[in-house]
């Protein structure tokens, strides 16, 4: 029979043997699919996790390897994928996150013709000296363009947005309008209980940008934009004096770089103008009672 079907007798009885060891097929498929995963793992060298092994297998062996199979082929060979670690200042600030989203009542009204009415808050990462990084927060008046506290970090810790706050307060609490208003995006540190809690005690309403929609914030944006333009950021080596360099800025910025939207009044000379306002031509004129 062998003879006839032009087989060896050795392939024959493995055949029988195969049949009657049903396991052995399964042995061998599983050691093919680990030649595919290592492979497919060390492609180019670089590191890969599961669905990266997946997708080269199809691409170069042309198989739809279950996803459950790969892990459990590389756990049993011992072969381990790079797992990326937590960030704990991000891990912390989300255990703190509330889930009070704030409408967006703003609706990009930005310039509402009273000073300190509404304020807008951002973080901006700042790249200084040989690719070093810091954060920036910043709060900006909405009308006047006037920057009214900034803080500066090495980390994305929320201290540094509270920070941020107290300082407003501290430099500004007896000029903000009665309806004050801080618009943001919905970052986490804005979704922070601590962060709404703290503007709640100074009465301050919150107001959020629309999701993944820049253009509700564009002015504090534009700040950023400017900031990182105008300043020689690879000048700065150490992060003091980058931090000296930012309030230095911001003192130009506020008090001698004149804008164009302002009528090239700097944002300190239109606060000026517009409390000047306010206080000597009245909204409403009460005329004097004349007895006969």
């Amino acid at each position: 029979m062998c003879t006839l079907a032009a087989i060896s007798k050795s392939g024959y009885y493995a055949y029988v043997y195969r049949i009657n060891h049903p396991d052995i097929d399964k042995q061998i498929q599983e050691e093919n699919e680990w030649r595919m995963i290592k492979a497919a793992y060390e492609y180019e060298t670089w590191k890969k996790g599961a669905r990266q092994i997946r997708n080269r297998i199809k691409r170069d062996f042309g198989v739809n390897m279950n996803l459950k199979k790969i892990r459990r082929i590389m756990r049993d060979y011992g072969l381990v994928c790079p797992i990326r670690k937590k960030d704990p200042v991000k891990a912390m600030i989300k255990a703190q996150q509330t889930n009070r989203i704030y409408p967006n009542t703003l609706q990009r009204q930005f310039n509402q013709g009273v000073a300190k009415k509404v304020l807008l808050t951002d973080i901006t990462y700042i790249t200084y000296g040989s690719n070093k990084r810091a954060y920036l927060s910043t709060v900006k008046d909405a009308t006047t363009k006037m920057i009214l506290a900034s803080q500066l970090s090495l980390t994305l810790d929320i201290g540094f947005v509270l920070k941020t706050i107290h300082q407003l307060m501290d430099m500004w609490h007896g000029d903000l309008d009665c309806q004050v208003m801080i618009h943001s995006d919905q970052g986490v540190h804005y979704m922070c209980f601590s962060y709404q809690e703290l503007l709640k005690m100074h009465n301050i309403k919150q107001d959020m940008s629309r999701r993944g929609n820049c253009w509700d914030n564009a002015p504090q944006e534009s700040f950023h934009a400017v900031l990182k333009t105008e300043m020689t950021l690879k000048d700065y080596h150490t992060y003091e004096q980058l931090s000296d360099g930012i309030v230095r800025y911001i003192n130009y910025y506020n008090y001698e770089r004149g804008q164009a939207g302002l009528n090239w009044m700097t944002p300190a000379e239109y606060d000026d103008y517009l409390c000047s306002k306010i206080k000597y031509y009245p909204a409403i004129y009460i005329p004097p009672i004349i007895y006969a």
